[in-house]
């Protein structure tokens, strides 16, 4: 009997919220339905505009403060009032066009029209602010900039291609800075964020060393290795590891080189320097060989240039000429080499021995202050021009080299802006560079870029 009541009590009681609710009970059922057909039906459509965020975390070796980040960075930050292009020729970017006047002193850019920085604000001639020595800079109008030189520099429209700036980071990339990290006044890391592809993210984490960002990538701190000269980790290779994939290219901004010091007793006889500089193989496997000092893909490079290649017999007559037999038993080249070039040390120390010469390598950290022979590389600019590395009264001009049909060649060359006779010039020094050389020109590096499947 209880029961029964007590049922009754309970119909009695969702009839009543039935009643009371019906109407919200009914709309929520229409609801659930419609949402239903939604996720059921309109998930591909409506997926692919969800705004979803893709995070790229990418390794570099080096040190560096936010005055000099590298340009793998600044190019997706900002651009020139020139770009350069792969065959190293000045190209518009920011400036549509340019004058050249005064023979060569007065450069006049005219801006476009329609490039803005990250900000919205519409980029002008006042934005423009490299801090340049011994030039004045006028501004027309909004859309004008002159730069007046004290002196001719024919390499002016590639200086101009350095990023544009204001307030910091503010640029007209497309990518914008997000974040920096600093430990004092090196970067640590430094945040990019895409102003264009819904929120795409790059941070990029600087490591001292090789070996120390290899172990970052495996240990899975990073997603991504940029520009890696040596695939070797633990005795393995990189690119055997599961879930990885590499692409291989050719670094054009280091050309690895052996220096000579010419002041050396020794190394000041240009007969012993070509015998060293034809006993080097015609190849390596860790870059491309390249035997002059010009990017091969430069509108000055002289094609076909192979003075030096590999001719072990022609060397041996060189030792024989250079050195008497009482100079040969007793003459051991020294050979410092920065520690990433052991290997090809290695190499040259059994190729210059086939010659009779003893040698003996030394690794060093940096570049040493006194040596006879050094292994390194130097920074090949994007403008042919090189007179701080060999012009005489260069402080970087560190084979203390001296020629000077090659101090005026080096001087007229980033003094003439006509094309044509810059051509002419460069194709001259390095004639005679080459015929009597400070430096044997070894291979631009394979380098690798990682990433984790």
């Amino acid at each position: 009997m209880i029961f029964l009541e007590r049922r009754r009590l309970i119909i009695w009681l969702l009839k009543a919220y039935f009643k009371k609710w019906r109407r919200t009970i009914f709309l929520s059922f229409l609801g659930g339905l419609v949402i239903f057909f939604i996720l059921k039906f309109g998930v591909n459509y409506f997926i692919p505009l969800i705004p979803f965020t893709h995070n790229q975390t990418v390794g570099l070796t080096g040190a560096y403060t936010t005055d000099n980040l590298p340009p793998v960075i600044l190019d997706k930050l900002s651009s020139g009032l020139t770009k350069i292009d792969s065959n190293q020729n000045a190209q518009p970017d920011i400036a549509k066009s340019w004058e050249i006047k005064n023979g060569g002193k007065t450069y006049i850019f005219h801006l476009k029209d329609n490039v803005y920085f990250n900000d919205g604000s519409r980029l002008t001639s006042s934005d423009i602010n490299y801090n340049f020595i011994d030039v004045t800079v006028s501004r027309p109008n909004s859309d004008t900039i002159v730069f007046n030189l004290k002196n001719k520099y024919a390499p002016f429209l590639v200086t101009v291609s350095e990023p544009v700036f204001k307030n910091g980071f503010i640029g007209t990339g497309t990518y914008k800075v997000q974040s920096i990290n600093l430990n004092g006044n090196f970067v640590e890391s430094i945040s990019l964020i895409s102003v264009k592809s819904g929120g795409e993210e790059i941070t990029y984490q600087f490591y001292p060393t090789e070996e120390s960002l290899k172990t970052a990538f495996m240990l899975g701190e990073i997603s991504q290795v940029y520009a890696l000269k040596n695939l070797n980790f633990n005795k393995k290779d990189m690119t055997q590891f599961p879930n990885v994939s590499y692409r291989k290219r050719i670094d054009y901004s280091q050309l690895v080189t052996v220096f000579y010091n010419v002041n050396d007793s020794y190394l000041s006889d240009k007969r012993l320097r070509d015998a060293l500089s034809y006993a080097v193989p015609d190849s390596f496997t860790q870059g491309l060989r390249n035997y002059g000092p010009f990017n091969p893909n430069s509108w000055v490079a002289k094609n076909g240039l192979s003075t030096y290649s590999h001719d072990m017999e022609h060397a041996r007559l060189l030792i024989q000429d250079s050195l008497s037999a009482s100079q040969s038993a007793r003459f051991i080249l020294t050979l410092k080499t920065l520690p990433q070039y052991m290997g090809v040390a290695g190499i040259l120390k059994s190729q210059w021995e086939k010659l009779g010469i003893k040698v003996q390598i030394i690794p060093v950290q940096g570049l040493p202050t006194d040596f006879q022979a050094f292994l390194g590389e130097f920074n090949v600019p994007q403008d042919p021009d090189q007179y701080v590395l060999w012009h005489s009264t260069q402080q970087d001009n560190i084979s203390n080299y001296k020629n000077l049909r090659i101090d005026k060649l080096l001087e007229d060359g980033r003094q003439t802006t006509d094309i044509n006779q810059r051509i002419s010039i460069y194709e001259d020094f390095q004639k005679y560079l080459l015929d009597d050389p400070p430096a044997t020109f070894l291979y631009f590096p394979y380098v690798y870029d990682i990433t984790r499947k």
